[in-house]
């Protein structure tokens, strides 16, 4: 039992150096970022076909923490997927380190393809299609708050959700799902879906379509990705019999 406890308490402190090192890097990312954040700021709206306004002097504050934070987000996504491999590579073999490895590039790769997907495609197409419905009947005033917290809802999410196939692919090599449990709750991870993109877009028919669609295209190919992986690893596990 006390060996036990020194264990916990050992893999407790090492779980809280883990999250302090990650903690670190992402401040120092956010300081770097909003010193830059005035440039980066001025290269998102010097497209923007309308001018934004401030409400409140406390406005722009809050935008310029916004996007040093998305920043400071994006460049942490690595650090941090290493400091979890780090954590739990004791208790790897060496080929699960090599392969866990390899899934960090991959991490931040998605990240970066999720937000900007957001960017380039989703926001230019939601943007029109809500300014196309005033149809010249309302005066269009933005504020720089109201556009960046649509901007942000837009992007950061997808980040996050373009990681989907890793996670089942890393869920399915160490054997915790495999493509017939994905295929048996299609219908689960389909409504699922569908309430996360109502979630995460602005109230409108089309904005929900557009979310959804490339949503479920990607579990229909982590469906894929997991059962290349599957086969795999039933073919080594035929070789070594």
């Amino acid at each position: 039992m006390e060996d036990q406890n020194k264990d916990l308490v050992k893999h407790l402190e090492e779980l809280r150096k883990r999250i302090i090192i990650t903690l670190v890097i992402f401040l120092l990312f956010l300081v770097l970022a909003f010193i830059y954040v005035q440039d980066i700021y001025l290269v998102i709206v010097q497209e923007l076909p309308f001018k934004l306004a401030l409400l409140g002097p406390s406005d722009i504050l809050f935008v310029y923490l916004m996007i040093a934070s998305i920043v400071a987000i994006t460049a942490t996504i690595p650090v941090a997927a290493y400091q979890a491999w780090l954590y739990v590579r004791p208790a790897l073999t060496p080929k699960e380190r090599k392969v866990t490895i390899a899934y960090i590039p991959a991490i931040f790769i998605l990240f970066l393809l999720g937000i900007s997907f957001g960017y380039f495609i989703l926001v230019p197409l939601v943007l029109n299609f809500l300014m196309s419905l005033s149809n010249d009947m309302f005066t269009t005033f933005f504020t720089t708050e109201k556009y960046f917290r649509f901007l942000f809802h837009m992007t950061l999410p997808f980040g996050f959700l373009f990681e989907l196939p890793l996670v089942i692919m890393f869920l399915t090599s160490i054997g915790i799902i495999n493509p017939n449990s994905l295929r048996k709750n299609r219908k689960y991870a389909y409504f699922l879906l569908i309430v996360v993109s109502i979630l995460i877009t602005p109230p409108d028919f089309l904005s929900d379509i557009l979310v959804i669609i490339p949503l479920l295209l990607l579990y229909e190919s982590s469906i894929s990705l997991s059962k290349f992986i599957y086969k795999r690893q039933n073919k080594e596990v035929s070789n070594e019999i």
